[in-house]
């Protein structure tokens, strides 16, 4: 029989879809499992094979757990607001509704083509008003919590997409979304306060199953590194700054002061003299990107203000300047330079001729000129030029100085972070209705839960505008509103939220996707969630999974879930590549499914994604090596099509042990994530069942169907039909492997005299020890060893050891 790939694979999609085959629903006989794939942006022109990667293997899993006895939950939705879908959507000279509509069409029928089980009765769109209603419902939670606030500062600025950027979003000084360099640029902004779950976020990561590389990029990200903050009191001013350092035992060495040029003692600070000068350089670093400023190597730039600090312990002036190499997103904004102990501070001080004070000696010796230090001295040892902390080392004097200013009440221990809270306003048209409004009276007032969804308006004109101010801020009938709480004249807020808010809780949804009175009912979204296995790149490791768990702690504290992590376990697979780069349209390198399926059919496609290499790793697309996939399932196809008929019920020994075999490495392989030898364990069988002389029983067959069925399943149900199974094979149990099938006839046994090693002999696994005396006498190795030697006794282990005590 020929393999028909393409009129089997459109049957069996037409049945699944007439059956609900997909359609999940709480199934008290089965314990449940939630799988999930992160879902797309539909933007651009729709899926290529490096997406199809992640899809497959999320299936293929779900498919296996279905099969081992379990309700599985594995949905697909929409991820359809923000700058990718807006971008397009400009692009291609469209509204973004008509685009993102048109291309979630097409990534539709995409993913149906691929076969995979998504019950698409759960299907979720963010940028519907069914759905985003919730989310801004979500927003009012927020800041009922104070965890929504408004606040004027320094954000980073994308010229090119024209709004603003959360700090995740800018990637070596970079957008993240269009790899324009980022500036600086003061505006009142919507910020979520993610910073009060910094610990949280930073201690549950310990809980989780995810990959060793995401829990510390996420780590790295919140930074918590444990310090004190120290006032320094200002010359002829009641103002103090405030430094965070991990370094106190330093304190004595401190011969400058640096504040970011943003720091609003800047300008309390400048005295009039150094006025224009220091105003210039502001402007100049405000335009200049995180990136740039952070660069080590870069030549250090920096303006004197004119003002001092005093010294918290000598009571000395201590100049202070502004640089663009202290950022007023890290820390406090300012920092305590101590040029003798830190690399970047001793290429400042050199620079501008500053005093270079060296307090830390590996042997106490102090007698070293610091004016002919080199570089900076940053290893451990004991204190010098400290006054009274002389002597001490680094970690004593951590303590112990710590311990005195706290006394003086100019000094706390505290933990810092490096995370900054979440910029969580855009400019842009494209994005949910932030659900507030601003009252001249009464200020900033949330819209009342029954007014929702606040719906995004139709435009005609929707391009960002470029002045800090959202498309929406035109719009009169959107704008003019009465205020919930006096019923006076109030202004909508006219800015969005970032693409990044829908997909912070999308995966609630799914446990009950149509509810009108609220985002989920509680009993179904602790049924379902958190979700078992998630799936998805790499490239989602700190901004997605950071806010999607920063929500679910929120939303746990508003006590609408039972549980504090979203995620149980992650999977991240690896890129498809050409020619050694990852495909992107951009490139030009990217390669089309849709070909490809017409030619060999979904199911060869689904398998070359499996075996093209281990999931984890990249892999380099080789379009010669689908061929062999398709000539195996075609031969795979042929064998069972061949041997349905008249097929014995149960085989010989060897069959069984065959099957057994081929059970127990497909089950480990799936179980591991290891696919591409999930598909070479097939590849053998195949090849071991067609080689051997006797007729192919029922029960192998079986067992070799419900196997594929999870990596090809049009094929598998085909087969299943082939062999006059009743219903899917989806309804089939996952063979178990039988321990008896998988030992050798035959074992190898390590023979020794007196304890050392002289032969080793192949025996039947069932042999008495008399049997097996014989054949370790018969080895001319143990009669060489025992010749003429009186052998006081023998002990045998079965199936491991013979030895043989002589004297």
């Amino acid at each position: 029989m020929n393999y028909d790939a393409t009129s089997i694979e459109e049957k069996w999609r037409t049945i699944w879809s007439k059956t609900a085959q997909h359609d999940v629903h709480k199934d008290a006989t089965r314990p449940k499992y939630y799988c999930l794939d992160m879902f797309p942006y539909p933007s651009g022109s729709g899926l290529h094979v490096g997406h199809w990667r992640g899809y497959v293997l999320s299936d293929v899993w779900s498919r296996y757990k279905r099969l081992t006895g379990y309700e599985v939950l594995h949905p697909m939705g929409w991820d359809a607001f923000g700058l990718p879908a807006e971008n397009d959507a400009i692009k291609k000279g469209i509204h973004p509704a008509i685009g993102t509509a048109r291309n979630i069409a097409n990534f539709k029928d995409q993913l149906q083509r691929m076969g995979a089980m998504f019950d698409w009765t759960r299907e979720i769109n963010t940028s519907s008003p069914e759905y985003y209603k919730w989310t801004q419902w979500i927003f009012l939670q927020l800041y009922d919590m104070g965890l929504a606030y408004r606040k004027e500062m320094p954000i980073n600025w994308c010229p090119s997409c024209k709004t603003g950027l959360a700090n995740e979003e800018v990637v070596d000084g970079a957008c993240e979304r269009c790899g324009t360099p980022v500036t600086k640029r003061n505006m009142n902004q919507w910020m979520l306060r993610i910073t009060a779950y910094a610990e949280r976020l930073l201690e549950d990561l310990e809980t989780l199953e995810w990959p060793e590389k995401v829990k510390k990029m996420q780590a790295n990200w919140i930074g918590r590194s444990v310090g004190a903050e120290l006032e320094f009191s200002i010359e002829h001013s009641s103002e103090k700054i405030v430094v965070f350092t991990t370094r106190p035992d330093t304190l004595y060495g401190v011969t400058y002061m640096v504040l970011a040029p943003e720091h609003p003692l800047v300008q309390k600070l400048t005295t009039p003299e150094y006025a224009s000068v220091v105003a210039e350089y502001v402007t100049q670093t405000l335009v200049k990107s995180q990136l740039a400023r952070q660069q080590v190597d870069k030549t250090k730039t920096g303006v004197f203000t004119g003002g001092y600090a005093i010294h918290p312990l000598s009571g000395e002036k201590i100049p202070v300047w502004i640089a663009d190499y202290v950022l007023m997103d890290y820390g406090t904004g300012a920092i305590m330079a101590v040029p003798a102990h830190d690399q970047r501070d001793f290429e400042f001080a050199r620079q501008f001729d500053l005093p270079v004070v060296r307090v830390i000696s590996a042997d106490g010796d102090s007698d070293d000129v610091d004016d002919e230090m080199e570089a900076a001295q940053t290893n451990d040892g004991v204190l010098i030029h400290s006054g009274p902390y002389n002597g001490l080392s680094v970690d004593e004097a951590k303590q112990k100085l710590v311990d005195d200013l706290v006394v003086q009440g100019i000094a706390k221990r505290t933990v810092g972070y490096k995370l900054r809270d979440w910029v969580f306003a855009r400019q842009r048209y494209w994005g949910e209705p932030i659900p507030v409004v601003h009252c001249e009276q009464c200020g900033i007032v949330p819209v009342k839960e029954e007014d929702l969804p606040i719906l995004l308006p139709d435009v005609e004109r929707y391009e960002p505008t470029g002045t800090g101010e959202s498309p929406l801020a035109a719009i009169e009938s959107f704008v003019n509103t009465t205020c919930p709480t006096c019923g006076g004249p109030a202004k909508r807020e006219t800015d969005t939220m970032p693409q990044w808010a829908g997909s912070c809780w999308y995966f609630l949804r799914f446990a009950d996707p149509h509810n009108e009175s609220k985002p989920f009912d509680r009993d179904k979204v602790d049924y379902w969630l958190p979700v078992d296995m998630y799936i998805g790149g790499v490239e989602h490791a700190v901004l997605h999974l950071l806010y999607a768990r920063f929500f679910t702690k929120v939303l746990y504290d508003r006590n609408v879930i039972g549980f504090k992590e979203p995620f149980t376990r992650l999977f991240n697979q690896g890129m498809m590549t050409l020619h050694g780069a990852k495909m992107s349209k951009s490139k030009g390198n990217v390669v089309s499914p849709e070909e490809l399926v017409e030619k060999y059919g979904t199911d060869t496609l689904r398998m070359y994604e499996l075996f093209v290499g281990p999931p984890e790793i990249d892999a380099e697309w080789n379009p010669r090596a689908i061929e062999g996939v398709h000539r195996f399932l075609t031969k795979t196809y042929r064998l069972i099509a061949d041997s349905a008929e008249g097929a014995p019920k149960e085989g010989s020994t060897n069959l069984r042990k065959l099957r057994h075999r081929f059970v127990q490495q497909v089950t480990e392989r799936i179980v591991s994530f290891r696919f591409n030898t999930v598909v070479s364990a097939f590849m053998e069988f195949i090849t071991a069942l067609i080689e051997q002389d006797e007729k192919i029983d029922d029960m192998t067959l079986q067992t070799l169907v419900i196997c594929l069925a999870p990596l090809a399943p049009h094929l598998g149900e085909e087969a299943w039909q082939l062999l006059h199974k009743n219903g899917s094979v989806f309804d089939a149990q996952w063979p178990q492997v039988d321990e008896q099938y998988l030992l050798d006839e035959t074992i190898t046994l390590i023979v020794q005299v007196n304890g050392k090693i002289r032969d080793r002999i192949d025996v039947e696994r069932e042999s008495h020890q008399d049997a097996v005396r014989q054949v370790v006498f018969e080895s001319t190795h143990v009669q060489s060893a025992i010749k003429e030697k009186t052998i006081v006794k023998e002990i045998y282990v079965p199936g491991r050891i013979y030895n043989i005590v002589i004297k």
